[in-house]
């Protein structure tokens, strides 16, 4: 599939993401991470073409599937800078790849090939990243993920428990805590995603207090992400509004 209207989408989507900006008052810089679950690596290279460098995966053996397969249509090619087609961590395609979903922990070594991990749901993972970064001599930038609506079918952290992980994780070293992640109920009408948004605002900005240079706020889909703009987003994870309905 070319996704020939993938450049049309995504100027849609920025116009109403930078309406959403001017409604919010928040005045923040916003990336679109295409989501490209289910499609094969060359929804990867189309969404490079059209402009959408950021993409999101949210299984790791998926991811670098895309990723190796790619790299390996590159193999002994070298593009306008030099690419030779050997990995090069997360820019495999032209492509910054984000790790949307939940990660185990016995995985965490694969977090090398990936520029920002969305979904820290817990102590024990965010302790496991940790001695990975210090292993690398690099730390891993993470987002912490809150459960703002407290449903039992989301996971990540309720918001007082966040405020205590963001204290634990002050000068930890081998990950740094750069924002929260948030996603709101399926069903969730214009109220409740609000609350949601803002509540996961509010958990950023816990972040912060307890001394993390914590600013972005990963939140808001295909079907809410305007009004995850105006609550203050700085990462929208789009997939089913830029590539249509997946086959999975």
């Amino acid at each position: 599939m070319d996704f020939p209207h993938l450049p049309d989408h995504h100027a849609e989507v920025r116009a109403k993401i930078n309406a959403a900006v001017g409604r919010g008052g928040h005045g923040q810089a916003v990336r679109i991470v295409a989501v490209t679950k289910t499609h094969g690596p060359e929804v990867v290279t189309a969404a490079v073409a059209a402009g959408l460098r950021d993409v999101g995966e949210n299984k790791v053996q998926e991811a670098m599937a895309k990723q190796d397969a790619l790299t390996a249509a590159l193999d002994g090619a070298s593009d306008a800078t030099g690419h030779t087609g050997k990995w090069e961590g997360s820019a495999a395609a032209g492509a910054t790849w984000h790790l949307i979903g939940h990660l185990q922990r016995n995985k965490v070594k694969f977090l090398d090939r990936f520029s920002l991990f969305h979904a820290v749901d817990s102590s024990r993972l965010a302790d496991a990243i940790g001695e990975f970064g210090v292993k690398r001599g690099t730390p891993v930038d993470v987002l912490l993920e809150v459960n703002v609506s407290g449903e039992d079918s989301k996971g990540g952290f309720a918001n007082d428990a966040l405020a205590r992980e963001a204290q634990r994780l002050v000068g930890r070293a081998g990950l740094r805590v750069i924002g929260v992640m948030t996603m709101a109920p399926f069903d969730a009408d214009e109220a409740m995603l609000r609350r949601v948004f803002a509540g996961a605002r509010r958990a950023r900005d816990l972040c912060v207090a307890a001394g993390h240079e914590a600013h972005e706020l990963s939140m808001g889909m295909s079907g809410d992400y305007e009004v995850a703009v105006e609550e203050g987003a700085t990462i929208v994870r789009l997939g089913t509004i830029l590539f249509g309905e997946r086959t999975q």
